[in-house]
C-alpha cells in the first residue's frame, strides 16, 4: 500500500470506534482516561467534549502533546497528536449527542462544555479483522513452522 492508502486505512479504522483513551501529561506523569468520540473527520482529526474545569483541559493547556488509543478485539489504532481546547458553541451544537446528558445534565447549553480538537502528527494501526486477519494467521502459521517471525504487510500494520 502507498502512503495515501495507509493513511486512508487508518482513518477508516478510526471511524469504527465510539470511544478512545486520551493520554495527556501533567508535567510529571501521564494520565489516561476513556472518552466518547464526538466525531472523526476525514483528515483523521478527532473531536471530544469535556468540562472546561477538568484536569485534562488544564493538562492540554500546559502541553498540547497527547496520545490517543482505540481498540477492539481485532483492530487497534494509536495516534501521537496535538490537542487544543476549543470553545465553539456552533460546532458543539453540530456534534451534540443527547446521551452526553449523563455528564452534562444541562445539555448543549451548559457553559462548562468545551471541545477538544485532536490533530494527529503520526499514527499506527493493527488490523487483524476479516480478510486481513486470515492473511495474518496464515503468515503467522507459516512463520511458526519455519521458526521465523511473520512478514507483516500494510494490510495488517502500518505507521502513518
Amino acid at each position: 500500500m502507498n502512503p495515501v492508502e495507509t493513511s486512508k486505512k487508518l482513518v477508516d479504522l478510526m471511524h469504527h470506534f465510539e470511544n478512545a483513551m486520551l493520554v495527556t501529561h501533567d508535567g510529571t506523569r501521564l494520565d489516561a482516561r476513556p472518552m466518547a468520540i464526538a466525531k472523526v473527520e476525514d483528515d483523521g482529526s478527532l473531536w471530544f467534549v469535556t468540562d472546561r474545569q477538568s484536569s485534562k483541559v488544564m493538562e492540554i493547556k500546559a502541553s498540547t502533546d497527547v496520545g490517543v488509543t482505540m481498540q477492539d478485539s481485532d483492530q487497534f489504532v494509536y495516534l501521537a497528536a496535538d490537542a487544543s481546547v476549543i470553545d465553539n458553541r456552533v460546532m458543539l451544537e453540530k456534534l451534540w449527542k443527547d446521551s452526553w446528558r449523563t455528564w452534562f445534565p444541562d445539555g448543549v447549553e451548559d457553559p462548562e462544555i468545551v471541545l477538544l480538537h485532536i490533530i494527529p502528527r503520526t499514527g499506527e494501526y493493527w488490523d487483524k479483522a476479516g480478510l486481513s486477519g486470515w492473511k495474518y494467521v496464515t503468515k503467522a502459521g507459516l512463520a511458526y513452522s519455519e521458526n521465523s517471525p511473520p512478514v507483516i504487510d500494510d494490510e495488517v500494520n502500518s505507521k502513518v
